[in-house]
């Protein structure tokens, strides 16, 4: 039994006890993690997802992909330079394929709902600022340049 999955902006194949390497979840290792954007399973192709099915797996490391060396470099401007960058990743070990889903959910109820949700951020409470005092300005009278100087003949 194989399907096909949607994570990460990207669509993977994977079979009951394959290893793959997703995006990186805020999971931790150990803890179970449930996709619900299934594809396709067996030849079942879904319009776009199939309802109701679900892959479980279980989180086996989360770490960072070999360094990336990004050159940046413009000629005749004296640019070069070099970094690196490391994706992190997660590595999940497949443990079913449900194409109901039923299996899935009843397992790892808890698990899906913490990874389907973003953790809230806790709302600080709105301070309010002490009254200040505000100034009041007299309307200052709009002040007129003078008039632009004339030339008259003068070596007459």
């Amino acid at each position: 039994m194989f399907a096909i999955i949607k994570t990460g902006g990207k669509q993977i194949s994977v079979k009951v006890g394959d290893e793959i390497f997703v995006e990186k979840l805020p999971v931790e290792e150990g803890k179970k993690v449930t996709f619900n954007e299934v594809l396709m399973i067996d030849g079942t192709v879904g319009s776009p997802l199939i309802k109701g099915a679900a892959v479980t797996g279980t989180v086996v490391k989360q770490g960072k992909e070999k360094k990336l060396r990004v050159v940046r470099y413009h000629p005749k401007k004296n640019v070069n330079k070099i970094y690196g960058h490391r994706q992190p990743y997660t590595k999940v070990k497949i443990d079913n394929i449900s194409a109901s889903g039923a299996n899935a959910s009843s397992t790892s109820s808890s698990e899906k709902t913490a990874v389907a949700a973003k953790p809230a951020t806790t709302a600080k409470p709105a301070t309010t600022k002490p009254a200040t005092a505000t100034k009041t300005t007299a309307a200052k009278p709009a002040t007129t340049k003078p008039a632009a100087k004339t030339t008259e003949n003068k070596g007459e």
